[in-house]
């Protein structure tokens, strides 16, 4: 997708090599070839699928863009600043108002954009955009504990961990244990304030 068909209106954040932007449905064509190439990167990390859903085909991208921005759930995209190209997704999903104020966050990097920084700026700007815009007050990640880069990146942003969730998630064939991974504003916020210190 070329920089002139990227409204100015949906991008969220910039950082120094990304921007993120909500989905649209003009993404489709370019976001399922991303995740067709990336498809046994992310398998191993994503839950099972219903019974003869596909997760990297053209229902899977209806479906994400049907949540792209609900009062519960939003699918943002991390698009290279150079090129605009997309390099991977991030959903909040499971959006509490009143008094919880909570959210959990889920994320994918297509394979040939891993392990280069793109998703911790990716991830960095959702957590401005979750404790700014929206007003939330804490945001979750729930991690397998075999998934070390996704543990590298939280610890990264800043996230502690909470827990272990036994049997959470049904991912690859069984159950799998979770590591829980929480931020909540005000130490987002204390983060923020600190490294905007060290630059000046």
């Amino acid at each position: 997708m070329g920089g002139d068909e990227v409204s100015e209106a949906v991008v969220l954040g910039r950082a120094e090599h990304v921007l993120l932007r909500y989905l649209a449905g003009a993404d489709r064509r370019e976001l399922l070839a991303l995740r067709r190439r990336s498809r046994e990167f992310v398998r191993p990390w994503e839950p099972a699928p219903p019974r003869g859903f596909d997760p990297f085909g053209a229902t899977w991208f209806q479906r994400v863009l049907e949540g792209a921005r609900r009062e519960d759930s939003e699918r943002l995209l991390v698009c290279r600043r150079d090129d605009d190209a997309i390099v991977g997704m991030v959903s909040l999903t499971q959006i509490f108002r009143g008094p919880f104020q909570n959210a959990c966050v889920g994320y994918w990097v297509g394979a040939q954009h891993a392990g280069r920084g793109f998703m911790t700026e990716g991830l960095g700007l959702v957590l401005d955009h979750a404790f700014g815009r929206l007003g939330l007050h804490r945001v979750e990640a729930n991690i397998r504990p075999e998934n070390a880069p996704s543990l590298a990146l939280v610890r990264r942003l800043g996230m502690r961990r909470e827990g272990l969730s036994l049997r959470y998630l049904q991912i690859d064939g069984d159950w799998r244990d979770h590591e829980r991974w929480a931020m909540l504003a005000e130490d987002w916020q204390a983060l923020r304030s600190g490294a905007r210190r060290k630059k000046a």
